[in-house]
C-alpha cells in the first residue's frame, strides 16, 4: 500500500487569509498545508479519503491519473467541498467513482451537490454510485475497509480502517469498541488541531494518548492547524516514532 497524504491541514489551511502569525509566514514548505486529505494505493485500486476543497489542486501536484472509489468521513465542507473536482476522472475514465458514506452523509451529498446527481446531471455517465457504510466491513474489489465511528464533538465521523492502516480525523471522543478495531494498526494517521484544547478536535496530547493507548509502529499526526506551531520546532519535541504529517509526504506499508 501507498499512503500519499495530499493535504494535512485544519478547515482553514495554512497559511490562514490575513494572518501573521510565525507560522503562517513560514517559508518551510512542511508548513504550508492544504485541507486534511489521503490517497491509498493498492491492488491496482485508487481510493481517496475526503474530497476537500483543494482536491484539484491536490490531484495534480500527486499526479493522479485514476480514482476508482471515494471514501468519506463527514460532511463537514473542509471534507467534501471538492467533490465537484471527480467529475474529471469519471469523463477520463466514462465510469462512474464509488462513494462511501454513512446514509447521513450520502444524503447530504445529494442535496449539497445536487448538479452531480442523475436527476440534474447532464452527463451521459453518472458521476457515481453511492454506497451506504453500516457498523461493520465492507470490500471494495479486493480491499476490506472498516469503519470506526468516532465523535467530533457530538457528530458521528466515520475513520477508517484498511488492511494495518488506520486513518481518523477530526475526532474528539473515541469509545473503547472503536479502539479495538484500531489495535494491531502498523501506521495510524490521526489528527492534532493544537497544543491548546478545543471541543471537537483532539489536541496535541489528546492525539498522543491515544497513540500511546494503540501503540502502533509510526503514527503521523493531520488536520494540524497554524496554532501548532512550526513543523521543525514541535517535530523535536515527539516521540520517536510519532510524526507530524506534512503534504505530499509518501508511506508505504
Amino acid at each position: 500500500m501507498t499512503i500519499t497524504f495530499l493535504g494535512t491541514g485544519s478547515s482553514q489551511g495554512v497559511p490562514v487569509i490575513a494572518c501573521s502569525c510565525p507560522t503562517c509566514l513560514s517559508s518551510d514548505t512542511s508548513d504550508h498545508r492544504l485541507r486534511s486529505a489521503v490517497h491509498l494505493t493498492q491492488h491496482g485500486q485508487s481510493v481517496l479519503i475526503d474530497p476537500g476543497p483543494d482536491l484539484r489542486y491536490q490531484v495534480l501536484r500527486a499526479g493522479i491519473k485514476r480514482l476508482d472509489t471515494l471514501l468519506v468521513t463527514h460532511e463537514h465542507r473542509d471534507h467534501t467541498g471538492g467533490l465537484g473536482e471527480v467529475r474529471s476522472f469519471v469523463l477520463k475514465q466514462k465510469q462512474p467513482v464509488a462513494i462511501y458514506a454513512c446514509a447521513r452523509v450520502l444524503a447530504y451529498l445529494q442535496q449539497a451537490f445536487s448538479y452531480l446527481f442523475p436527476k440534474a446531471s447532464c452527463q451521459a455517465t453518472p458521476n457515481f454510485t453511492l454506497h451506504t457504510i453500516e457498523d461493520h466491513a465492507f470490500a471494495v474489489d479486493r480491499l476490506t475497509v472498516v469503519p470506526i465511528q468516532v465523535y467530533h464533538n457530538a457528530l458521528p465521523v466515520c475513520g477508517f480502517r484498511i488492511g494495518a492502516f488506520t486513518y481518523i480525523t477530526d475526532a474528539k471522543v473515541i469509545s473503547e469498541a472503536a479502539i479495538a478495531k484500531m489495535r494491531g494498526t502498523r501506521v495510524l494517521v490521526v489528527n492534532a488541531l493544537r497544543k491548546t484544547a478545543h471541543p471537537a478536535h483532539f489536541n496535541l496530547k489528546e492525539a498522543l494518548a491515544l497513540a500511546k493507548k494503540i501503540n502502533p509502529e509510526v503514527t503521523y499526526l493531520t488536520h494540524i492547524s497554524h496554532q501548532m506551531g512550526l513543523h521543525e520546532v514541535v517535530s523535536k519535541t515527539l516521540p520517536a516514532n510519532v510524526h507530524l504529517a506534512h503534504d505530499g509526504l509518501q508511506v508505504k506499508l
